[in-house]
């Protein structure tokens, strides 16, 4: 779904046809570094450019003998060539009207998040370029690409254990592969807590917020995930945790493999496709949960299956970063529906509102009329 609308936002940016609405989503998703493919890919289309003419764009910085027919695509060059989308914004009235808009809307989230090392320095992950960005005892901290850091360590397992930190604010998200290979997707107002180095007998981290793991497999090893008074335990397996403070309850899915779910009394052992919920010490199992809409927050989707008023709106709130206000008690609406999370917040609720919730942002406050 995401490549079709991206082909989509990359064939009208080329055609002149963007509204104001799909223009800013567009360079929303440009700095996000989500489109370059899709527009060389668009310009490739049209123009028969090859694979050998794309590197000697890439490599030229000034564009000659331009008729009117490659206006378009010089555009798109320069924006290829690492120049700034906010430029065009910045050469019109349209960066005045746009900051007006916004009064009365709300852009998606992104790949946002600060890396807090082992001293308490921290660095801004979107900010910061590829490539090595720190380096902790025997352990080496790359910025692989946008939206992702990997760490990996040398042969030297003697170095004493340094722990970082990763906080994504509302309206961020962010990936860390860990020292072990372990891969960690963590949503909007989230962190994770884990060593540099997995030199001991277990692997442990601690989370707040949402996380979704692929853990690398090492019997010798558990992996352990601390969450807001409980434990899972892992050899290798897909798992998500929802742990928000304003969630009832810290619910934790599996996908694949098996975990054993503990608290301070109790304790429960999870087969792919069942999800607990913590409440206090106590464990509940859940009837069979809707597995794509648990994950659907890391490929990019909102998917509701029967998601109550407030549920949603949680989750709106997280990764548009709006307050939620509502005028009234939350009707009794049940949604079921998918969703792209790059779409500005005013699209989202124009499909919402054919329930008829009627909805109301002023200065990011969400004002809800059941």
């Amino acid at each position: 779904m995401e490549d079709h609308y991206y082909r989509l936002l990359a064939q009208r940016y080329l055609d002149g046809k963007l509204a104001d609405d799909e223009l800013e989503v567009f360079i929303h998703l440009l700095n996000e570094g989500k489109m370059e493919s899709y527009l060389k890919e668009a310009i490739n289309t049209e123009t028969g450019i090859t694979e050998q003419d794309e590197i000697s764009i890439k490599k030229t910085t000034t564009i000659r003998y331009l008729n009117n027919q490659w206006l378009k695509y010089a555009a798109a060059i320069i924006v290829l060539l690492g120049v700034s989308a906010a430029l065009y914004l910045n050469r019109t009235p349209q960066k005045q009207q746009m900051a007006s808009a916004l009064k009365h809307d709300a852009l998606p989230g992104g790949n946002k998040a600060v890396l807090i090392l082992a001293n308490g320095d921290s660095i801004s992950l979107d900010e910061a370029s590829n490539g090595q960005i720190a380096r902790q005892g025997n352990a080496k901290v790359s910025k692989v690409q946008n939206g992702l850091i990997a760490y990996a360590s040398g042969k030297d397992t003697t170095t004493k254990i340094t722990r970082n930190t990763i906080n994504t604010p509302r309206g961020g998200q962010y990936n860390v592969k860990l020292a072990d290979g372990s891969m960690v997707w963590l949503n909007s107002a989230s962190s994770i807590t884990f060593p540099t180095l997995f030199n001991g007998d277990t692997r442990e981290v601690k989370i707040t917020g949402e996380a979704y793991f692929e853990v690398a497999k090492n019997a010798a090893k558990p992996f352990l995930v601390q969450c807001g008074g409980q434990t899972v335990r892992v050899l290798g397996t897909h798992f998500n945790i929802n742990a928000y403070d304003d969630e009832p309850g810290i619910r934790t899915t599996l996908l694949e493999g098996s975990i054993r779910l503990s608290t301070g009394s109790q304790s429960r052992l999870l087969v792919p496709g069942q999800q607990a919920v913590v409440r206090g010490d106590a464990i509940a199992m859940e009837g069979k949960p809707n597995l794509t809409a648990v994950t659907a927050w890391k490929d990019g989707l909102f998917v509701f299956d029967d998601t109550d008023l407030p549920q949603l709106m949680r989750q709106i709130s997280r990764w548009y970063d709006v307050k939620i206000v509502y005028n009234g008690k939350p009707g009794d609406y049940a949604f079921v529906g998918e969703i792209n999370r790059n779409t500005r917040l005013t699209s989202v609720l124009k499909i919402l509102e054919a329930s008829g919730v009627k909805f109301k942002i002023e200065n990011k406050q969400l004002i809800i009329q059941p």
